[in-house]
C-alpha cells in the first residue's frame, strides 16, 4: 500500500516567520524608501553569531542607506557580501515536500540478510531536530570600511536624538516612529551597522540589484532586532528567518511560535495539487 505523507523538514534549518526587516532604511530629503518581504539567515555556534540578510529594497539606489542594530563594534573582516542563491537554497531546502512510502507486501516471505548486506544497506536517516553637533551628542564613527557595492560605517550613539542629528547633517532622513525603537536599542548598549549603496562601485561590477549583507559577531545576545523593520512599512510585511545552530529547533521568547504540521498523511489526491 502506498502512503502519501507531508514533511516538512525543521532538521538544521528552521525557517520562522516574522513581522518585519531586522534594520531600516532611511532616505534623503522627503523620498520613501519600503519593503515588504525579507529573508535571513542566522547561524549561531556558542557566542558566534552569523546573520545574511536580504530584502525586497523598494526605492531609489542613490536615496538608499540601512541601519542595523548590531550588539558590538563591527570589523572589516567581519562582514561579507553574498549572492542570493545561498538563500534561495535555505529557502528550497526548508520548503514542505510531500513523500511517498510504500507498505511491504504482508504476503511476501521475509528471509534474513546476511552479515555483509546488514553491514552495507539499510534506510537512509533524516535527522530532525560624524559631525561636531553629532559627536557632542554622543555618536562615536568606530569603524568605516567598504564590502562589495557598499560603503560602512559602524556608530555608537548615547541616545536617539544625536544619532538623528548624524544623520540629518548627512541629508538622511529617519523614518517616523523610529527614534524611540532606536532609544530603545542605545539603552541596551547596541550600535549602529550604516551601509550605503557606492553606486559607481556597482556600475562596475555590472549589477543593478543589492546583493545580501553577512554580518558576523560575537555576543552573548542570541536575539534578531526586528522593532526598527516596522518603520519601513506601508501594509503587512513577511520575513523568512532561517536558524541554523548545533542545539536543534529554536523558538522566539517574545512572540508566540506555532508548531508547523508534519508528517501528516495526506489523501493521494494532493500529489496532483500539491505543487499549488
Amino acid at each position: 500500500m502506498k502512503t502519501h505523507t507531508l514533511l516538512l523538514l525543521a532538521a538544521v534549518a528552521l525557517p520562522v516567520t516574522a513581522s518585519a526587516f531586522c534594520g531600516f532604511y532611511v532616505a534623503r530629503a522627503d523620498s520613501k524608501l519600503y519593503n515588504q518581504s525579507s529573508q535571513v539567515a542566522l547561524v549561531r555556534d556558542g557566542r558566534a553569531t552569523s546573520i545574511t540578510m536580504a530584502s525586497d529594497y523598494q526605492g531609489d539606489l542613490k536615496e538608499f542607506a540601512l541601519v542595523i542594530p548590531v550588539p558590538t563594534v563591527i570589523d572589516k573582516d567581519d562582514v561579507k557580501v553574498v549572492e542570493k542563491a545561498l538563500l534561495d537554497h535555505l529557502d528550497a531546502y526548508t520548503a514542505p515536500r510531500l513523500v511517498e512510502y510504500w507498505d511491504p507486501d504482508p504476503n511476501e516471505p521475509v528471509y534474513p540478510m546476511s552479515p555483509v548486506a546488514a553491514a552495507s544497506g539499510g534506510a537512509n536517516l533524516f535527522i530532525g531536530g560624524g559631525s561636531s553637533g553629532a559627536r557632542a551628542r554622543g555618536v562615536t564613527i568606530e569603524r568605516s570600511f567598504s564590502a562589495g557595492e557598499y560603503d560602512i560605517l559602524v556608530l555608537s550613539a548615547k541616545q536617539s536624538d544625536g544619532l538623528q542629528l548624524w544623520l540629518n547633517e548627512n541629508s538622511y532622513k529617519m523614518p517616523e516612529g523610529a527614534e524611540p525603537v532606536l532609544d530603545s536599542y542605545i539603552r541596551q548598549g547596541m550600535k549602529f551597522f550604516v551601509a550605503k549603496v557606492n553606486l559607481e562601485r556597482q556600475a562596475k561590477e555590472g549589477r543593478t540589484w543589492l546583493r545580501p549583507i553577512r554580518v558576523t559577531y560575537s555576543s552573548r545576545k542570541f536575539m534578531l532586532p526586528l522593532r526598527l523593520g516596522t518603520v519601513n512599512a506601508k501594509g503587512p510585511q513577511d520575513m523568512i528567518v532561517y536558524v541554523l545552530n548545533r542545539n536543534g529547533r529554536v523558538e522566539s521568547t517574545n512572540y508566540r511560535t506555532i508548531q508547523n504540521l508534519t508528517n501528516q498523511d495526506v489523501p493521494e489526491f494532493i500529489k496532483a495539487e500539491f505543487a499549488d
